[in-house]
């Protein structure tokens, strides 16, 4: 019965949201709750509820923080020398333009929104595309390589999302597949390069003055390229403390941010400022991740996670248990185009987590397999996210064009990062 409960407790999720009848955040506390009290659990759900809202507070403190610190580095211009450098080296060779794309994309999606980081990329170089006659093609697909890749960092939505349900920080989840995500990125840059080639044979290479390569980044109040230095000296220590684990993650992102923020805009005002224009972004992730604590919270205190588990595992031949995370890995980003986030990590990532566990296998590495393409290399290409008509909207193609062009290489992006984390043993 109990196993029956949890299946229609997620069937019911996943149908609400991806018809879009509610929204995530209320799905992932109400559907829970209805069977929570149809199961007769009503007396001892509140303590459930409270103990998923605590083992995913860590994790929605870090992500909120986050957020809001890299947000901070691009208001301040940091990333802006690299990237109007790099601009005027790829000169008129489309190329290097196609390379200099996915260096500058990976660059400005370290803050982990794909919204902002294809407004920013596409209207920076769009008019460089056009005046060299390059396909929006190549820039649209380049562009959502290089998110997809980043999108794996654990302030993005999918790392935090598996982060919230598998009751886990980055050191366990994100760290071992480090070198998976580094091979993603040596992909990306190749892929670029085969693109960039082809359209150099295409085009040819174009003699471009300095003024047709300017890029305008962002507005000139919010720059402070006086503390370039202190700002790139701080953000490196950061990734480096995150990466040694030298204080716990939220702590950390805490303590970063709150010194970029007072040494950069010294004036109470500007800060609220500055912490106003990133207010939704932050707003959307953390709620969604305490709603996911109080949908777990239940999902396992009443064991249905359990249940549904032992359900799957009657049923999985035990030949083929070793071999579940690297189905998990190989599936995920083609499911990006069936399931949205939130529908994949709060209602089948759990199932497949605890089915991993009856046979006897880790279930961070169903984790680290789905996040290896699970709305990271796939969100860019997926219909379900609002982001992907951004890019398209802005690059002037088509979604049906785009996918055509960029799956292959987007899928690729998955199974080299896969081939790695099997060799690090990421994923066995």
């Amino acid at each position: 019965m109990l196993a029956l409960f949890g299946f229609l407790t997620v069937g019911l999720f996943l149908v609400l949201i991806m018809t879009k009848r509610v929204s995530v955040m209320v799905s992932l506390i109400l559907v829970p709750l209805a069977f929570a009290v149809i199961g007769g659990f009503a007396p001892v759900m509140g303590k459930m509820m409270l103990e998923g809202i605590s083992k995913v507070a860590p994790t929605g403190i870090m992500v909120g923080f986050a957020v809001l610190y890299f947000g901070l580095m691009i208001d301040t211009g940091l990333f802006d020398p690299f990237i109007v450098r790099m601009v005027k080296l790829v000169k008129g060779d489309p190329m290097k333009v196609a390379v200099g794309t996915a260096v500058i994309t990976m660059i400005v999606a370290l803050d982990g929104d794909g919204a902002s980081t294809f407004m920013i990329t596409i209207s920076a170089l769009l008019p460089l595309y056009k005046r060299l006659r390059m396909s929006p093609l190549v820039l649209s697909g380049i562009v959502c390589l290089g998110a997809g890749v980043m999108n794996i960092a654990p302030w993005g939505g999918p790392t935090a999302r598996a982060m919230t349900v598998l009751h886990t920080d980055s050191a366990h989840l994100f760290n071992p597949v480090i070198p998976a995500m580094i091979a993603g990125i040596v992909w990306v840059l190749f892929a670029s390069y085969w693109l960039g080639k082809k359209e150099r044979a295409r085009l040819g290479i174009v003699d471009l003055g300095d003024a047709e390569t300017d890029v305008q980044l962002g507005t000139d109040h919010t720059k402070r390229p006086q503390l370039f230095w202190f700002n790139l000296l701080l953000t490196v220590v950061l990734v480096v403390a995150l990466i040694e684990v030298w204080l716990p993650l939220p702590v950390l992102f805490m303590i970063a941010f709150a010194i970029a923020l007072l040494i950069n805009y010294p004036k109470p005002q500007e800060q609220q400022e500055r912490l106003t224009s990133h207010a939704g972004n932050v707003v959307m992730v953390i709620t969604m991740i305490f709603a996911a604590g109080i949908f777990t919270g239940i999902l396992t205190g009443t064991k249905m996670i359990e249940a549904m588990a032992t359900a799957l595992v009657s049923i999985i031949p035990d030949s083929l248990a070793s071999y579940l995370p690297v189905a998990v890995a190989v599936t995920s980003m083609p499911l990006s185009l069936v399931f949205t986030p939130d529908a994949y990590y709060f209602g089948v990532l759990p199932i497949l987590s605890e089915t991993a566990g009856n046979f006897g296998l880790d279930p961070l590495t169903v984790g680290r397999a789905a996040i290896l393409g699970q709305m990271t290399t796939g969100f860019p290409l997926s219909p379900l996210t609002a982001s992907t008509f951004i890019l398209v909207g802005l690059a002037g193609v088509s979604l049906g064009e785009h996918q055509r062009f960029i799956f292959k290489w987007a899928f690729g992006t998955t199974i080299v990062m896969t081939i790695v984390a099997l060799a690090t043993g990421a994923i066995t």
